[in-house]
């Protein structure tokens, strides 16, 4: 998976971006129900989640969620907008 990481997201962006192929396999959020941390059900800012523990130990930033949620849809409301941030 740390090979083959980038490319795995960059074929899915294709899928979603480009050709409009919207489901749930190629959804980013579909990641983060499997990878978000246990303990505050967040992919970013702990030692214990998955996406922030692998970028931090490959000195990778991510930047995926500067667009996306970190967190797993249960556990956060819905924002009025898809595109609005949460703080």
């Amino acid at each position: 998976m740390r090979t083959n990481h980038m490319h795995l997201l960059y074929d899915q962006r294709d899928e979603t971006v480009h050709k409009g192929v919207r489901d749930d396999k190629l959804s980013l959020k579909n990641c983060i129900e499997c990878h978000a941390s246990t303990k505050d059900n967040n992919v970013l800012g702990r030692a214990d989640s998955f996406c922030e523990g692998c970028h931090r130990y490959e000195a990778v930033k991510i930047d995926c969620f500067e667009c996306h949620s970190s967190k797993r849809a249960s556990s956060f409301k819905r924002a009025s907008s898809p595109l609005q941030k949460e703080h």
